[in-house]
């Protein structure tokens, strides 16, 4: 599966949700490939930070032809995660026509719903070529127990894109792994954090593989 990670919005956790999701992914035995494809490469700086193994390899490809070279450079992976630039480009779009499943990360802020309008459509463009093309917002830092944090959810619903059925909390140990080049659950895998990062992926292949 192909899962491409995109809001034309910056500061949303694009990468943050890159990172911990392919790491997820790996954690259950996964072949997983990372590939940043954002111009400030901020998933090849969190792969510079680690002292570890790799959790699996991130290769840089800001251009906008991914969609015609993924199938060769992820033909030995079963699962390939693609951080997304932060803008509406001919580099988003070809994200979108190389992925089969389209993830948009939004805060709970009317600034990410409104900003979330651009990518929507380059979704529903790519789908006159891709039927088969899926798409999920992700609510991603989300505050809990506010009343903008339940609202985002309404303020969605007038979008064609589902929700995905599994929200990310504003959390510190997100920052600590990060300047640590580690996923969450590298961190404490007990953590709230490293649990609902799990109940993403399996909300992910769930409604992927019905």
């Amino acid at each position: 599966m192909i899962i491409a990670i995109l809001n034309q919005k910056g500061g949303v956790g694009k990468t943050t949700l890159s990172i911990n999701l392919a790491a997820s992914l790996a954690r259950s035995g996964a072949r997983v490939l990372l590939i940043d494809a954002d111009p400030q490469g901020s998933s090849l700086d969190w792969a510079a930070m680690r002292q570890e193994t790799p959790l699996f390899p991130i290769v840089g490809l800001p251009r906008p032809t991914i969609h015609k070279e993924i199938a060769q450079i992820g033909k030995d992976y079963d699962h390939i995660v693609i951080d997304g630039p932060p803008r509406v480009t001919e580099l988003a779009r070809s994200a979108i026509m190389a992925a089969d499943v389209i993830l948009i990360p939004v805060q709970p802020s009317p600034y990410d719903v409104w900003a979330a309008d651009e990518v929507v459509k380059l979704i529903q463009d790519a789908k006159i070529y891709k039927e088969t093309l899926i798409s999920f917002f992700v609510i991603n830092r989300k505050i809990t127990n506010t009343a903008i944090g339940r609202d985002v959810g309404e303020a969605l619903a007038a979008y064609p894109i589902p929700i995905l059925d599994a929200a990310i909390t504003q959390r510190i140990i997100f920052a600590e792994s990060a300047a640590q080049g580690k996923a969450v659950y590298e961190i404490d895998q007990t953590s709230f954090a490293a649990n609902e990062i799990e109940s993403l992926k399996d909300a992910l292949l769930k409604e992927t593989n019905p």
